[in-house]
């Protein structure tokens, strides 16, 4: 099944942050070895040269590294893939409270709802 993009966004990009999202979910666990840049462009379809693009900034990252025996693997150091899950929950976090802003809600009134959404 392919990938869904935003045409508004370089598609490289969005294949970088699905790839984390990957990767910090465990889809593609520390120290496996990630599908090869021809799978991954047949999935997502795109062409190779944007998916060795994405792939060349996670090794940039340090989330994954090549490795000449056995491919591209996911890094299997731990807290590089837990810094990337507190990133992405802090982004996910920022969009949520900027949202709530928009509705006119404070910091205090979002913990507010949510405590109660909570207690129900």
């Amino acid at each position: 099944m392919k990938w869904t993009f935003d045409e508004n966004r370089p598609i490289w990009l969005q294949l970088i942050e699905r790839l984390r999202q990957r990767i910090a979910t465990g889809v593609y666990p520390p120290g496996q070895r990630l599908p090869s840049v021809r799978e991954l462009s047949c999935e997502a379809g795109v062409n190779p040269n944007t998916m060795q693009r994405a792939l060349a900034q996670l090794e940039i990252e340090g989330l994954a590294v090549t490795n000449r025996t056995v491919g591209r693997q996911v890094t299997g150091d731990s807290a590089v893939i837990g810094d990337l899950r507190q990133r992405l929950a802090r982004e996910k976090i920022e969009e949520f409270l900027t949202s709530m802003e928009v509705l006119g809600y404070s910091a205090g009134e979002v913990v507010g709802l949510l405590r109660d959404g909570k207690e129900q």
